[in-house]
């Protein structure tokens, strides 16, 4: 019998990657929908009946469409319990959410300055801004690396949504900031196990998770 289960996404994407995650982790058979966006599909008519706004991730369940990588971590988390990824107690559930929410809103914008201008080729225009939100973003990874110092994960004492929302960003960061154009901007991030250790083993951890390597973008894989 065919999962029901049915996420829509595209490879590199760490919002998407967040949803690949969740589902493996919880075991969930799904069906794969990798679209393409040079082939114009996140506008095709089918997929915007999914998600009106033609942005991935989006997930289906027969007659239920979600889109919004935190909106489906908590649908699954509701859908599958074990593991929990939002927590077991009220408290815990209002420290990852703080955590989540916090990176969501005040950290990825600064990182997606960095990440976005080099992924798409546009540093020689925005090199100032991009050197800029380097150097804002280095006090929220000594934050963030100070965090896991003496501990396994984020929030609690096991993987949770905190870390499963921010590693795919983290990731696409490093990739970024490890690209032959990216050097003349001296962003100082690499290399990263020196200067964010408890980050890095962090990273190793979750890399070890059942599921990852299903999870990894394909391309980056291809890359490699």
């Amino acid at each position: 019998m065919a999962p029901k289960l049915e996420v829509y996404w595209f490879s590199g994407s760490g919002t998407c990657w967040r949803v690949l995650l969740t589902l493996e982790l919880k075991g969930l058979p799904y069906r794969s929908r990798l679209l393409q966006v040079s082939k114009g599909e996140l506008k095709s008519p089918e997929f915007l009946d999914i998600n009106p706004r033609g942005q991935v991730p989006a997930l289906r369940n027969g007659d239920y469409a979600l889109s919004e990588s935190l909106a489906i971590m908590a649908y699954l988390d509701a859908m599958a319990p074990e593991p929990p990824l939002f927590g077991r107690s009220a408290e815990e559930t209002g420290h990852i959410w703080r955590t989540v929410l916090d990176f969501e809103f005040q950290v990825m914008p600064v990182m997606l300055r960095v990440i976005l201008p080099i992924f798409l080729g546009q540093i020689e225009e925005k090199a100032a801004d991009v050197r800029a939100a380097a150097t804002e973003l280095t006090p929220e990874l000594v934050r963030l690396d100070a965090s896991l110092a003496g501990r396994a994960w984020l929030v609690g004492d096991g993987v949770s949504a905190a870390d499963i929302a921010i590693y795919p960003l983290v990731e696409a960061l490093l990739r970024a900031a490890a690209k032959p154009e990216a050097a003349p901007l001296a962003l100082d991030l690499l290399p990263f196990v020196e200067t964010f250790p408890a980050l890095e083993a962090w990273r190793a951890r979750i890399a070890g998770l059942p599921g990852y390597d299903n999870a990894y973008p394909p391309h980056w894989r291809e890359a490699a």
